[in-house]
């Protein structure tokens, strides 16, 4: 899989762009605030519907216009595909060669993306939901019916937190419909932890044997999944289902006390261990990058496994925070691989020996120009006369 093509229409500050992609390595190449980020950005939401960077769709659409279009031609093991999501202040609409998918689940899937920023690297050590949003963000892409299920969960879970809410001011008393709220939370949390379960076995498979390659052996990586349910690794989709309702009804005063829900997989954590020790706890800095760089490395893997295409991998000026030695292992696993959308302020000697012909992309002041000396014009908004008067001096 890969992304061929990609139009951008008032998409943050690009007001009108058409972009052409190697299928191997693609290298934008610039100083800071010069659009980068906000390309791979575009990638991201035309896979994901949603940005990385804001929850704000609003955000997204340039200054003073109604709404941002994206548009992506993808090559696929059966033949190319159009995606196509358009963003307004009324929602979003999202097609698939040309006809419009009514539910966000039967269009993310389609153009699967992996994303590695500097703030990945603290996956291991940052707050659980960020762990949290990584697991559910990419087993969406490789499983519609988790995203299903998820999207059930957090549908109901609302429900049952606003009735919480309402019992604890004493603004309602009836518990019957507390119960069929809480049963119903219960059977989809159980379908989620499951299915999590499942894949994050997978994931430390691929994990396992990167982290051992980087370390030459020294270490062995071990993923635990973190709840207050137990038994886990015996338990059906059913009996999970069960074990979860047992909670919350152990958990039933203090709910209603604190007005939350206080189980499920809303709350549940992703751990990391090396040699049995906990790297959150006592890994070095070197070991808990060194631990992240593994697992988003098996991302890539995984989604192969499961899906039999490779990802696209967009790489968000990642190389600056890693040392030689994981620089090298980093570009040596995607290597003939997948195709990398890859932000830098420049190349070193390691990326330089390493990509083998790379399209480069250099991005200065609301240009993009290629090595082939195809000038390809980003057209800029700016909102105050006098910032275009000073881009104009450089």
């Amino acid at each position: 899989m890969y992304l061929k093509q990609i139009i951008l229409t008032d998409f943050r500050n690009y007001q009108k762009q058409k972009l052409d992609f190697s299928p191997a390595v693609n290298v934008l190449i610039g100083k800071n605030a010069q659009g980068k980020t906000n390309l791979l950005e575009a990638i991201f939401v035309l896979a994901m519907a949603k940005s990385h960077r804001t929850s704000k769709d609003k955000e997204l659409i340039r200054f003073k216009q109604e709404a941002a279009r994206l548009e992506g031609t993808i090559n696929r093991r059966l033949g190319d595909l159009k995606l196509e999501l358009i963003l307004s202040k009324k929602g979003k609409i999202a097609k698939v060669n040309h006809l419009e998918r009514p539910k966000l689940s039967e269009y993310i899937g389609q153009l699967n993306v992996i994303l590695f920023a500097p703030e990945d690297l603290a996956l291991v050590k940052g707050a659980p939901q960020e762990r949290r949003r990584f697991i559910d963000m990419e087993f969406s892409q490789i499983d519609p019916l988790y995203l299903h299920d998820l999207s059930q969960y957090k549908q109901v879970l609302r429900q049952r937190n606003k009735y919480l809410k309402a019992l604890q001011l004493k603004q309602a008393n009836d518990l019957v419909y507390l119960d069929i709220l809480t049963e119903q939370l219960a059977n989809l949390g159980g379908k989620v932890i499951a299915k999590r379960l499942i894949y994050l076995k997978r994931l430390e498979t691929y994990a396992k044997d990167l982290h051992a390659q980087i370390t030459q052996g020294k270490e062995q990586l071990t993923l635990r999944y973190k709840t207050n349910l137990k038994d886990l690794g015996t338990q059906t989709e059913n009996d999970l289902a069960t074990n979860l309702l047992a909670k919350f009804q152990q958990l039933r005063q203090k709910e209603l006390s604190q007005g939350t829900s206080l189980a499920g997989p809303h709350r549940d954590d992703l751990s990391f261990y090396l040699n049995d020790n906990n790297v959150q706890t006592y890994g070095s800095q070197g070991q808990q990058r060194t631990t992240a760089l593994s697992v988003k490395l098996a991302e890539i893997e995984l989604m192969h496994e499961q899906t039999g295409e490779y990802p696209v991998l967009l790489l968000d000026d990642v190389l600056s925070e890693l040392d030689g030695q994981r620089q090298t292992h980093l570009l040596k696993t995607i290597q003939d691989k997948v195709q990398t959308f890859l932000t830098t302020p420049g190349l070193n000697d390691i990326a330089q020996q390493l990509i083998k012909e790379p399209k480069i992309f250099h991005v200065n002041n609301g240009k993009i120009s290629t090595d082939d000396e195809n000038t390809l014009q980003v057209e800029i908004f700016y909102p105050h006369k006098d910032e275009k008067d000073e881009s104009t001096k450089n």
